[in-house]
């Protein structure tokens, strides 16, 4: 075990997650989106589902004074092997939330494609022929008629 953890066990890290997920529930109502509906114009409120996203649990975990989970996703030197289930599962959840939320057009879907390395790939196959014939140069400066086009002997 590395003697700086700051999560003993995966469940320990798994909590934190769930708090980021709640955290973002409230975060959320800072973006109110004002609609005015009904016959009478009522004033509603309604919030826009945030997005999970993995630096955004990262400044989560930072800012609330938890500290820093980078290592336990980078695994560098297998000091946090035993995280490796629940790293995976926590990624996934993001990445399942963030396409989904892009096809029903919750987030924007080009970013959320960026984001997921999802890139529609189309082929355009663009043949140039070199023309046989070249054209006529009009732009002639001088008169090549002879004299017998010109009417003169």
């Amino acid at each position: 075990m590395h003697p700086t953890r700051i999560f003993k066990t995966p469940e320990e890290l798994k909590a934190a997650f769930e708090e980021y997920k709640e955290h973002l529930k409230e975060k959320a109502k800072q973006w109110p989106k004002v609609q005015y509906v009904g016959r009478n114009g009522d004033r509603v409120e309604d919030y826009p589902k945030l997005p999970l996203t993995m630096e955004g649990f990262r400044v989560y975990c930072y800012d609330e004074g938890i500290g820093t989970v980078k290592h336990y996703f980078d695994n560098k030197d297998g000091y946090y092997d035993e995280f490796g289930v629940i790293c995976s599962r926590i990624k996934e959840e993001i990445r399942n939330d963030q396409i989904t939320g892009g096809l029903l057009g919750q987030y924007n879907p080009s970013i959320t494609q960026r984001l997921n390395g999802l890139v529609e790939k189309t082929h355009a196959k663009v043949d140039i022929e070199k023309p046989i014939f070249n054209g006529i140069d009009l732009d002639v400066t001088e008169d090549n008629s002879t004299e017998e086009d010109s009417g003169t002997t």
